[in-house]
């Protein structure tokens, strides 16, 4: 009940291995710990990235230098949807 399945729009992620159309196995009974892979709800928008927690601030980085790092505010929506756990694609 807990884990579920995504599949990957685009390519932010590519360097850490997660391609566009690729199928992530996500928990949602896991703890969300800096540096983690998570599916986040940003401002009504699902994303992909690798959370960073430090001084009670999170931050959403990127494995692409083409894309910049989101930085969550409070007054921005924001849910954590799960941990990704695993990565499924084509060879």
């Amino acid at each position: 009940a807990s884990t579920f399945f995504v599949r990957v729009a685009g390519d932010s992620m590519i360097n850490a291995g997660i391609h566009h159309n690729d199928i992530l196995i996500v928990d949602r009974s896991l703890d969300v710990t800096d540096k983690k892979i998570i599916i986040a709800c940003l401002n009504g928008e699902l994303t992909v990235k690798r959370v960073r927690l430090k001084n009670n601030r999170v931050r959403l980085e990127p494995e692409n230098d083409r894309y910049q790092t989101l930085f969550v505010d409070t007054d921005m929506s924001f849910e954590v949807w799960g941990v990704a756990t695993h990565v499924i694609h084509s060879l």
